[in-house]
Formats: C-alpha cells, sequence, structure tokens
C-alpha cells in the first residue's frame, strides 16, 4: 500500500467534525478496497481513528477536561451502519426526541426504525438497536419528518403540551414545516393534525 493513501485518507476523515463515525463504505469510491481496510487498520494502531465496532469507526472525540476520548456518538454509529448497509433509518420515540435536544433523559438503549432487517449491536455500554418497519413508515422522503412523528407519538396524544409544541416548532425553519406537513399527509390523523397546525403557525409567523 501507497503511504500516501493511507494519509489521503486521513485527510478526509479530518475534514469531518471529530465524533464523526465511518466503515470502509465511505471510501470506496476513491479507492481500492484493500487500500482502505490497510489504511484504517494502520491509522486505527497510529491512534488516529478508534474501531467502535466490527467495521465500524470513529474520529473520536477529546475531552480536554476529562483527558481522553469520550464515548462514540451512537447516532454517528447508527448512520454509518446505514451508509454501510444502504438502509434508510431514522430514530425512533424517545431516542428521536434525544436527537432533536426536547429531551435530557439519557436512554440505555438507541433504537432506530429501519427498511433494512432488525439488528442489534453494543456500542460501548449502550445498545443501539434496528427495527424493521412497515414500507409506508420506511417511505417517508425527509429525516425531518420522521423524527417529528416519532417525537409526537413518544409524548402521546393527550400527553401534548403547549411548551412541547413551542420547543418542537422551533427545531424547524417555515420552510421546512412546509415540507414536513407534505411529507407528513400519510400520518397517523391526530399526529397530522398537529403537524398541520405547526406548519401553519411557522407559516404564519414568517408571513408576519
Amino acid at each position: 500500500m501507497k503511504k500516501s493513501i493511507k494519509n489521503q485518507i486521513l485527510t478526509k476523515i479530518k475534514q469531518r467534525k471529530r465524533g464523526w463515525a465511518f466503515s470502509a463504505f465511505d471510501f470506496t469510491q476513491d479507492f481500492k478496497r484493500r487500500e482502505i481496510d490497510e489504511s484504517l487498520s494502520y491509522l486505527t494502531e497510529d491512534g488516529e481513528i478508534r474501531r467502535v465496532i466490527r467495521g465500524i469507526y470513529d474520529y473520536p472525540l477529546y475531552s480536554t477536561l476529562l483527558k481522553k476520548n469520550v464515548a462514540s456518538d451512537i447516532n454517528q454509529v447508527a448512520y454509518a451502519l446505514a451508509r454501510k448497509f444502504n438502509w434508510k433509518i431514522y430514530p425512533d420515540g424517545d431516542t428521536a426526541l434525544n436527537y432533536l435536544g426536547l429531551s435530557t433523559q439519557v436512554v440505555a438503549k438507541s433504537i432506530y426504525l429501519t427498511d433494512g432487517p432488525s439488528k442489534k449491536y453494543t456500542v460501548g455500554n449502550r445498545s443501539l438497536e434496528f427495527k424493521h418497519t412497515t414500507q409506508r413508515e420506511a417511505a417517508l422522503k425527509h429525516t425531518d419528518t420522521a423524527l417529528v412523528i416519532q417525537s409526537i407519538k413518544a409524548i402521546g396524544e393527550k400527553q401534548i403540551t403547549p411548551k412541547f409544541l413551542d420547543a418542537l416548532a422551533e427545531k424547524f425553519s417555515a420552510v421546512q414545516w412546509q415540507k414536513i406537513q407534505t411529507d407528513a399527509s400519510k400520518a397517523t390523523g391526530w399526529v397530522y393534525e398537529i403537524i398541520k397546525k405547526l406548519a401553519d403557525k411557522a407559516k404564519d409567523s414568517h408571513n408576519g
């Protein structure tokens, strides 16, 4: 393997933010698979990257306070796996609430819905689970739509509060809300009504 290949791959990794998770798949458009595998192996030995689980690595985020690398970003790992296996995924329930910053509760298990097979992984001391979902749910065009739907469902129709809706409304722009409304047209009735109200509210605020 040419030394320059390893350096080129490291440069591509460093162009990303620390915490980015990836697999060999993320470099296959530019390099041969053997070169990629060898480079990732050497970079792991050098301490430049970290092997998270089999076939998945990350560019570790270092904490100056703790003076060590922090735990891998479970969301980054989930999307690295999705790219590797060509799955469409989006966070489910409490995982969606955490993703959007609408909940500070630390979940022991991160769950993602997928059009791929159901799978379970252990990442450090946390569980990562993929649940196969119906074709209709997987057909959503935008991740934002899935996040909104799953967040609303996680709270529940009877527990939705104005405070929660205000917080959710602020997560997206008026243009994004219009796209979410269009994409969510086949969502459960009460969920869609909430999304429609939020989209209308965002539109009125923008026009105002």
